[in-house]
């Protein structure tokens, strides 16, 4: 019994069964690796076939991957009733970040993002608490534009909010289990990737010059903060800033 508690206090996530929706890239895969190296088995979900095969093939054996359409309803109910208990729920599922004038927006586009960033974690949230074991929690993803927005940031700022007041509202209704955010300024990822390379390049060496800490967040940075949510038991409702110092200057 001693032992036992012992090994849950120096590892938490020995054991543990963590899900991670958009776990195959970015900031996601990141965190599954972290998850896994810390003793958590964990369960990889993308819509595309060969982000789930590429991604297993990297992870430690006992790995799953899933494809599902996380913006589908019906995909992402049968998804959860088929995967059984797990102990945490990551969401960072997303497309290339959407930067567009108000005037020049096309509104499919726009609500095609809503879609997935915003329903897709509403959905994942509805669907997937009822499978968490106790003391489990639910880790969403949102970002400081929605606090500091830029020109042209205008669905991606309105999504960012809406997360974090979803947060505190699942929070609330979903009491005892814990529901936090994540609110990420530039992290390094494929996410950006469809940005022509000169204009890439040029917004990291922006920001790491007015940045803090002197550098663009990793992915790496990134699952830090995820693995700390899991870890820890008492916060609820929270949104953690995780931007060099950026909304600061």
């Amino acid at each position: 019994m001693v032992k036992t508690e012992l090994s849950e206090r120096s590892n938490p996530l020995r054991g543990k069964r963590v899900v991670l929706l958009g776990g195959t890239s970015g900031v996601g895969f990141a965190t599954a690796e972290a998850a896994a190296r810390e003793g958590a088995s964990v369960v990889v979900v993308s819509s595309r076939k060969e982000r789930v095969d590429q991604a297993i093939s990297r992870l430690p054996q006992g790995a799953e991957g899933h494809v599902v359409d996380l913006s589908n309803e019906e995909m992402v109910r049968a998804f959860f009733s088929q995967i059984g208990e797990f102990d945490h729920l990551v969401f960072t599922a997303g497309d290339a970040l959407l930067i567009e004038n108000l005037s020049t927006m096309d509104m499919k586009t726009a609500r095609r993002f809503f879609d997935l960033r915003y329903w897709g974690a509403f959905m994942a949230a509805k669907y997937g608490s009822e499978r968490l074991r106790e003391g489990g929690s639910i880790i969403l993803t949102s970002g400081v534009a929605g606090a500091r927005p830029q020109k042209g940031w205008s669905v991606a700022a309105s999504i960012c909010s809406a997360i974090e007041a979803l947060t505190r509202a699942l929070a609330v209704e979903l009491s005892p289990l814990r529901v936090n955010a994540i609110s990420f300024g530039l992290i390094r990822t494929e996410l950006w990737n469809d940005m022509p390379e000169e204009d890439r390049n040029a917004l990291y060496e922006t920001f790491e010059k007015n940045l803090l800490v002197g550098r663009v967040g990793e992915p790496e940075d990134a699952a830090e903060a995820f693995l700390y949510l899991m870890r820890e038991k008492y916060s609820t409702g929270q949104t953690i800033v995780v931007d060099g110092g950026s909304s600061l200057v």
